[in-house]
């Protein structure tokens, strides 16, 4: 099983977008796909039409090892998609993670169990440095950095090489960063706005080795397909599926280059 996640240090960047709309691509290609919801605000277990249960378990439960992962996974309506959800409750699991002594690698833990019946796992990382994310980064082999053409982006995009540079020397972190997958990207017709393209720019001098993917646009078309729950294409719109794509094809490259 591949694990991406998509990690940004900063709310607003598009992580929960970029998680859903690829996964739910994936999965079109004939992926079966865990998507696992690490955000306490629970956002993506909300745009996948999935309505927790009080007597269901979640991430929460999984990472306690309260459960078995097998037991907090669930099938989505969607063919090849599967989810672990989350809920305001998931903050509890912060406690737990701190003083548990192997925090940052309980869901590579939790994952492990299931690596041989899945083929992609993409996780929803929360938005702020915590132990949740601390332990999406211990099991990530790839992460995607989502990151707003905007000053707050770059910003975000930094703190974030920061954090993957310190868990790669503390060995938390063994994978790669993916690429930086800029998000909102204004364009006036033909014409791109000079805040995105100077953010951009700026990425691409953050980044250094890192790529900086084919950004997605600012449209409205992608809130209503998330809106929706259909594939851009779906709806008539396929060109604005091609960073998604570009993003699988790099993917792909990357696993067999390893």
């Amino acid at each position: 099983m591949k694990t991406v996640s998509c990690l940004s240090l900063s709310g607003g960047q598009g992580k929960t977008s970029v998680s859903l709309l690829l996964g739910k691509l994936l999965a079109h290609q004939g992926q079966k796909v865990l998507m696992v919801d690490a955000d306490p605000q629970a956002n993506l277990t909300f745009y996948l039409g999935h309505d927790v249960q009080a007597s269901e378990p979640t991430l929460l439960e999984v990472l306690k090892r309260q459960v078995e992962t097998a037991d907090g996974i669930y099938p989505l309506a969607a063919t090849n998609l599967f989810l672990i959800p989350a809920d305001e409750g998931l903050h509890k699991a912060q406690e737990y993670l701190a003083t548990s002594g192997m925090g940052a690698l309980a869901l590579r833990y939790a994952l492990e169990a299931v690596g041989n019946v899945f083929d992609v796992c993409i996780i929803d990382s929360p938005p702020q440095r915590t132990q949740i994310c601390l332990s999406v980064v211990g099991a990530s082999d790839w992460v995607l950095i989502p990151a707003e053409a905007s000053t707050k982006g770059v910003n975000s995009l930094l703190r974030s090489l920061e954090l993957l540079e310190e868990m790669g020397r503390l060995r938390v972190f063994t994978g790669q960063v993916l690429g930086v997958l800029p998000f909102r990207d204004k364009w006036f017709g033909r014409s791109q706005a000079t805040d995105s393209r100077e953010a951009i720019a700026a990425m691409q001098q953050v980044a250094g080795a890192v790529p900086v993917l084919p950004s997605i646009m600012e449209s409205e078309r992608y809130k209503q397909a998330i809106r929706q729950g259909r594939r851009l294409s779906e709806m008539g719109h396929a060109d604005l599926e091609f960073p998604l794509y570009r993003v699988i094809e790099v993917l792909e490259q990357e696993v067999d280059n390893g």
